[in-house]
């Protein structure tokens, strides 16, 4: 397995966010993390990564537990795109470059650079490498987060609401290239999201949170009308188009 969560628990001033949070997500699998606002979606991504401390439970990527790893060994397993990047006084190629830091020893190297380019490439960013981040619109600071996690070259990513910021086309790009990513280097990839009819149509799996546990989770063509309602307290129906599921509000 690339990741295997086992009896999570996470407490904030004293209130429990998650309890005993269980899953495992094989090599070329995307799973989507679904649910309520505020049901601890982004906080389970940043136990995942560390940047949270758990109260309890297990964390293991490829056999090693991310919670006795130090921060340079975990940036080289795990690539992480949080929501809200901050802009700084950089370049669009030098903010993704920092990507590899965990790979650099004395200095930077030309198949580091290489890598840099090759990521702008495939993101359309090219043409902007040497202009500055903090000129850029919030849909191409997300782009600019995605490339720097890709150049980490990790075996998992975790991407919180990956294409909130972007416009449609530009929602469509980034997650068929995740997806192309994920399938064709073997490597997991975990993201939050709020559009379920956009998770289903590119996850392999989906794990929905209520209450600060998990409601249910499994094949993403699998989820039912009353999953949904039993989550979000909505009639749905659930209809096949173009062999995808489509999710709509109740008449």
């Amino acid at each position: 397995m690339i990741l295997s969560v086992s009896r999570l628990d996470f407490d904030y001033s004293g209130h429990r966010v998650l309890s005993a949070v269980d899953f495992d997500l094989a090599p070329g699998e995307l799973l989507a993390i679904l649910g309520p606002n505020g049901v601890g979606k982004t906080t389970l991504l940043k136990c995942i990564n560390a940047i949270h401390s758990p109260s309890g439970g297990t964390i293991m990527v490829e056999d090693r537990n991310v919670l006795k790893m130090a921060p340079h060994e975990i940036a080289l397993s795990i690539g992480y795109v949080a929501q809200r990047n901050d802009a700084a006084r950089m370049t669009v190629f030098d903010a993704v470059l920092m990507g590899r830091k965990p790979h650099v020893s004395w200095k930077v190297r030309d198949h580091d650079l290489e890598i840099v380019d090759s990521a702008l490439r495939r993101l359309h960013m090219d043409h902007l490498s040497l202009r500055h981040i903090d000129q850029l619109s919030g849909g191409e600071l997300q782009k600019v987060a995605l490339a720097r996690a890709m150049v980490q070259e990790p075996r998992l990513m975790l991407l919180d609401e990956p294409t909130s910021a972007l416009d449609l086309k530009s929602q469509v790009d980034i997650l068929n290239l995740l997806r192309r990513i994920v399938t064709e280097h073997r490597i997991g990839a975990v993201m939050t999201m709020h559009d379920l009819n956009t998770a289903l149509r590119y996850a392999d799996k989906v794990l929905f949170l209520k209450d600060g546990r998990i409601h249910s989770t499994g094949p993403a063509c699998q989820v039912t009308p009353d999953v949904v309602e039993e989550v979000y307290g909505l009639p749905v129906d659930i209809h096949r188009v173009s062999g995808r599921l489509l999710v709509v509000p109740a008449a």
